[in-house]
């Protein structure tokens, strides 16, 4: 068997940015810089974006078979973690805070509204795109929530970091909750692929 490996494959993200926009708005074709309505959500520490896929299964057991006879996929959740550093970006707060980002639009300078008792359900496009050199990768969740938040730190120490959980889940006319797109950066791939 040949030896097809390559460490041009390795992939060390430069750089992860993420982007939001109204609940099912389309993702710009390939890997183009994401404009209006889409809105950057600012500078995202060195960790980048953690991203899960959690699988659950039921087995089928009869009489007359030491194995399950069959296996039924009941659950498969995507879910993608983020540490933003920009504590006061509008749409960071928006996510955490669980308001609509016209609640943060200011006037004379502040911004003040009311944390919902009841959790609102609100729902977002995303775009999380990293970079390698020239290699990329795209995430794109046209319908997605802030499902996890974590615990918020004004310090004097560091700066306010706003850690958020996103779960995904399919769009407009069933489309898929995540779609992945890859870049490869003109590597030469063509021997990962056995022919027939």
């Amino acid at each position: 068997m040949a030896d097809t490996r390559n460490a041009d494959l390795t992939y060390g993200a430069s750089d992860y940015i993420v982007h939001a926009a109204a609940l099912n708005t389309a993702s710009p074709s390939g890997f183009a810089d994401p404009v209006t309505p889409w809105i950057n959500l600012g500078w995202i520490t060195t960790d980048g974006g953690l991203f899960r896929i959690e699988e659950e299964s039921t087995d089928i057991e009869a009489a007359g078979s030491l194995e399950p006879i069959r296996t039924l996929m009941t659950k498969s959740v995507k879910t993608k973690q983020v540490t933003f550093e920009e504590g006061l970006n509008p749409l960071v707060r928006a996510l955490y805070d669980n308001v609509p980002l016209a609640s943060l639009e200011p006037t004379a300078g502040v911004a003040s509204y009311a944390l919902p008792d009841k959790p609102a359900d609100l729902r977002y496009a995303f775009i999380f795109d990293s970079m390698d050199g020239n290699k990329r990768m795209r995430l794109y969740a046209p319908n997605g929530k802030v499902t996890e938040r974590g615990e918020e730190q004004q310090q004097t120490k560091d700066i306010m970091n706003v850690q958020m959980t996103f779960t995904f889940y399919r769009g407009a006319s069933n489309t898929p909750a995540v779609r992945r797109t890859i870049d490869y950066g003109g590597i030469d791939v063509s021997g990962s692929f056995p022919t027939p």
